[in-house]
């Protein structure tokens, strides 16, 4: 199970959260004050900083007038049409643009008895 907050599906998820805002020309100051929460509230969301559980989104998407079910199928497509380009992909080394070839990035030392 992914837990962190810093990985590729909740990038996805939360550019998806941002666009929606965007198109309904709304600021973040606006859905907080549709939420009833502070501007950090929805600041430390879409950064990525804070969660959001699946009751706290359900609010989210009715403030931004956006059909629940709807936004989980576009996110659905999103995450699909990410994992299929990064299937597509070759591994690469963090800070190098060099292909893994199951080395590890740093030695792995073993001490010996």
């Amino acid at each position: 199970m992914l837990k962190s907050l810093h990985n590729r599906h909740n990038h996805v998820f939360l550019e998806l959260l941002r666009t929606s805002r965007k198109a309904r020309s709304l600021r973040q100051r606006d859905v907080a004050r549709l939420l009833g929460r502070g501007q950090a509230t929805v600041s430390k969301v879409e950064a990525g900083v804070r969660r959001l559980d699946v009751i706290e989104l359900r609010a989210w998407l009715r403030a931004l007038d956006v059909d629940f079910v709807d936004f989980i199928n576009r996110l659905e497509e999103r995450l699909q049409a990410h994992a299929a380009t990064d299937a597509g992909l070759s591994a690469v080394r963090p800070g190098t643009g060099k292909p893994d070839r199951g080395r590890s990035a740093m030695p792995v030392r073993t001490r010996h008895p």
